[in-house]
């Protein structure tokens, strides 16, 4: 039986404090639906604390006037306690938002450490300062840290996440309010260990684990300069409509319905054996899911047979068991939101290929079987909605332009694969879909490029440069005529 862990403080600046309000967070496990921890609410008035200060730390204190490699030894020192801790960590998030375990020590603990030595690597060569020949004399524009970030993340990669907006609020100079979403708090209790011993100054931390109403809060106070958000469209589109009211800055990461096309020439072997996880990854539970999979009508019938045995194939069971490789949902709402698409996909006409309810011999939890449709129509509810379980959608289309308006016609454009004898013809196929990632023969996130979406998918991007210069401002000091520099 799991632990209970209990927690009574929040993280405020870098300190443990008592919390102002009175509320709790019970974290359920999606295995065993036995409540497995608690923690402490936030409280509008921690919100107003902690952006107290956040906003001192930044108009007054060391961090951004640190020299960068003084603030890539703290972050350093961050990722390294990951690595001694990595096992903690992804056992806490299994078994919080059931992730398979051997699935969580690569994406919610090992993840984070990339993400952090990826954003080292770009800070480093970042060019924060630069001279230019202006149409009216010389000018030197600048980059600064944006100021006080509010972070939202989301229960099912949450570390990860966490990464990929403190690496470059912090590298920058940035002070941060991390909101850990309810369903998945207590790693954020280990994020605040390690950030406290690897030495952030006082003010430049906090966590708030709170739901959706203290959450709004946080994003429409106005000591807030940027909103780093990752979640559902719906949510994503409240948190640009309440940051409006302050002309907040926001980066939004939300969903995706993202297509995975199979050429004729495909080696299909490789090609499933690709396809496979990036569909049913952490149960489907994934903004990045490629859930359709569009083959050609002439090998229809090859990848249906192929990818529905795949999918029966799975391992199902306890998120903390290695042997699994699909664990429950997070919640039982999002179970039954699985099963509901899967009753409207039949309803629909699609054809259950695979799975279709929940696994045999597992009455406790909020599991669903991996699930493939087949013969689903793009026009589907279950080919446009994101469904965010383990439900794929295979999709039959002609010729290659179809494969390509099929792909490009979704309100998403987040991410997508094409699998192909012939990588060439691949990169030429890659550049007609309209998502800001996209996979030729692969499927992986590059933390050195941009991640982001078109569409409905998000606004701004993360990683690489491109990500760094979102937690920046751009400044330009215009030099009297004839100044040259270092002259």
């Amino acid at each position: 039986m799991t632990e209970l862990v209990e927690h009574g403080h929040l993280f405020i600046g870098g300190e443990w404090t008592d919390p102002l309000g009175t509320d709790t967070i019970e974290i359920v496990s999606p295995h065993t639906e036995q409540v497995i921890g608690s923690v402490p609410h936030a409280s509008r008035a921690d919100v107003d604390r902690a952006v107290a200060v956040a906003r001192k730390a930044f108009d007054e204190g060391p961090w951004p006037r640190m020299s960068l490699d003084e603030r890539i030894a703290v972050v350093t020192r961050i990722k390294d306690a990951i690595a001694v801790r990595h096992e903690e960590i992804a056992r806490s998030i299994s078994s919080q938002n059931g992730s398979p375990y051997s699935w969580s020590v690569l994406a919610q603990a090992l993840g984070p450490m990339m993400v952090y030595d990826a954003a080292i690597q770009v800070a480093r060569a970042y060019p924060y300062e630069e001279h230019r020949q202006g149409a009216l004399g010389p000018i030197l524009v600048r980059r600064e840290p944006v100021g006080v970030v509010a972070a939202v993340i989301p229960w099912n990669v949450p570390q990860f996440v966490a990464a990929a907006k403190l690496a470059p609020a912090l590298l920058t100079g940035s002070t941060v309010i991390l909101k850990p979403s309810p369903e998945s708090p207590l790693d954020s209790y280990i994020l605040a260990d390690m950030a406290r011993e690897a030495g952030l100054p006082e003010g430049v931390l906090s966590i708030l684990p709170a739901d959706r109403e203290v959450s709004e809060y946080l994003v429409g106070h106005p000591g807030i300069d940027k909103v780093a958000f990752t979640g559902s469209v719906a949510a994503g589109k409240r948190v640009m409509e309440v940051a409006a009211r302050n002309l907040t800055r926001v980066t939004l990461e939300l969903g995706g319905k993202s297509a995975a096309v199979i050429l004729p020439d495909a080696d299909l072997e490789s090609t499933i054996a690709g396809i496979v996880p990036a569909a049913w990854m952490n149960n489907g539970q994934a903004c990045v899911a490629q859930t359709r999979v569009l083959a050609p009508r002439s090998r229809y019938e090859e990848v249906a047979e192929a990818l529905a045995a795949a999918a029966g194939a799975l391992v199902v069971g306890d998120p903390l068991d290695p042997a699994t490789q699909l664990g429950p949902l997070v919640a039982r709402r999002q179970q039954q939101r699985s099963l509901d698409y899967i009753r409207i996909g039949q309803e629909e006409g699609a054809k259950v290929l695979a799975g279709g309810g929940r696994p045999a011999g597992l009455e406790r939890g909020w599991y669903v079987e991996p699930t493939l449709f087949g013969d689903v129509d793009n026009s589907m509810r279950i080919a446009r909605e994101e469904i965010f379980g383990p439900v794929v959608c295979l999709i039959p289309y002609g010729d290659e332009a179809e494969a390509v308006r099929v792909a490009n016609d979704s309100e998403f454009g987040l991410s997508g694969s094409v699998w192909t004898g012939d990588v060439e013809h691949g990169i030429d196929f890659a550049r007609q879909v309209r998502t800001g990632t996209f996979n030729v023969n692969t499927f992986s996130l590059d933390m050195l490029g941009p991640f982001g979406g078109y569409k409905n998918s998000g606004v701004g991007r993360e990683f690489g440069p491109e990500g760094l210069s979102e937690y920046l401002e751009h400044k330009m000091i215009h030099l009297p005529a004839g100044y040259a520099a270092g002259a």
